[in-house]
């Protein structure tokens, strides 16, 4: 549900209208699924992942994870709201804040939800993508950042080692899968933290060990999800790679590399419309070694001789650099993503 809402919310972007057939679509899926008395789930999980047995019937902490979409829903609703689609009327923008309101009370308050929020692997740390997604439906921002700040300074300074590694993860059945799900769940946390506090330096957040989002991903991408008989599992490390491009850049092309290798058509995929690496609100978070230079040879250059120069100029070398490799595709997606990240895309 909450992918049919986020792409048919996007749709709708695309075209600049104020209403069409996609985002009449994802009102009503919004509005049966959470508004509606005859068909709304209750604002709480207390069945979610049900433990039966002569103890009774009742959810489990970690059947919480089941609402982890709610990223994507929030980046829907934020994206109709500024958009300011008709569809979206001020009745069913009020019972949605409604309904998350009741919804985040039971998430900060149940002990079942607060037992999935001391986990220390990725269920912990989807836990505050989706309370922290909530806060932004309810016009919390401040909120939103104080829920991802406590991951920060909790779940996540244990999560990387200094090699990069999620020990909590490589531990598991499936570790390729599982890196790659809970660095999409980091990854999300900090999206959130930045929109919400755009002074954040979310981005240059690292583990107790010293390392961070980047170098969890450097270290995933070590690994064939085929070593691991995860062959299937192989395209979750994807959407990571382009993610983690769009903020630190890649000045080495290790990235599109790996992706031009793993998934050729990658520049018309989805998850590479929303990780554009020069995306309005994004950008790096650390710029490349190269680009460093190049900006301070510029600024010596400018005082010595009294004249300005732009940086952009490296910018679009980057951009030119890249188009040759990814594709033309690359700027006809680029120019679609604008509108849409522009909205305020807090998913991943």
């Amino acid at each position: 549900m909450s992918e049919a809402v986020f792409y048919n919310t996007l749709a709708w972007a695309f075209t600049k209208t104020s209403s069409n057939a996609n985002s009449q679509s994802a009102v009503r899926f919004l509005r049966i699924w959470f508004l509606d008395e005859a068909t709304r789930m209750n604002p709480n999980l207390n069945y979610a992942q049900m433990q039966r047995g002569p103890d009774g019937q009742v959810g489990s902490a970690t059947g919480v994870l089941d609402l982890k979409g709610m990223a994507k829903i929030a980046s829907a609703i934020l994206i109709l709201r500024k958009g300011q689609n008709t569809d979206w009327t001020a009745d069913i923008d009020a019972g949605m804040v409604e309904w998350c309101q009741d919804y985040i009370r039971w998430l900060e308050t149940s002990e079942q939800a607060l037992d999935e929020a001391s986990s220390e692997n990725n269920h912990g740390t989807f836990y505050y993508n989706q309370l922290a997604a909530l806060k932004l439906i309810v016009n919390d921002n401040e909120g939103a950042a104080r829920v991802t700040g406590t991951y920060f300074s909790r779940q996540y300074q244990s999560q990387i080692a200094a090699d990069g590694e999620q020990p909590l993860e490589a531990a598991r059945t499936r570790p390729y899968h599982y890196r790659a799900y809970n660095l999409a769940a980091m990854i999300t946390n900090a999206r959130i933290e930045k929109y919400a506090n755009p002074s954040s330096t979310v981005w240059n957040r690292t583990s107790s060990s010293g390392a961070g989002i980047k170098a969890a991903l450097d270290h995933a991408m070590k690994f064939s999800a085929r070593d691991s008989d995860e062959a299937d599992y192989a395209a979750e490390l994807y959407p990571n790679i382009a993610a983690v491009g769009s903020i630190y850049g890649d000045a080495d092309g290790a990235y599109v590399t790996y992706l031009k290798r793993a998934d050729p058509s990658f520049s018309v995929e989805p998850y590479f419309l929303w990780n554009q690496p020069f995306a309005p609100g994004e950008g790096r978070a650390l710029p490349s070694a190269r680009t460093t230079a190049s900006r301070a040879a510029s600024t010596s250059k400018s005082t010595s001789s009294g004249s300005s120069s732009s940086s952009d100029d490296d910018d679009s070398e980057e951009n030119a650099a890249l188009s040759q490799l990814i594709g033309s595709n690359f700027w006809s997606t680029m120019r679609l993503s604008l509108f849409a990240l522009s909205l305020g895309l807090v998913m991943f």
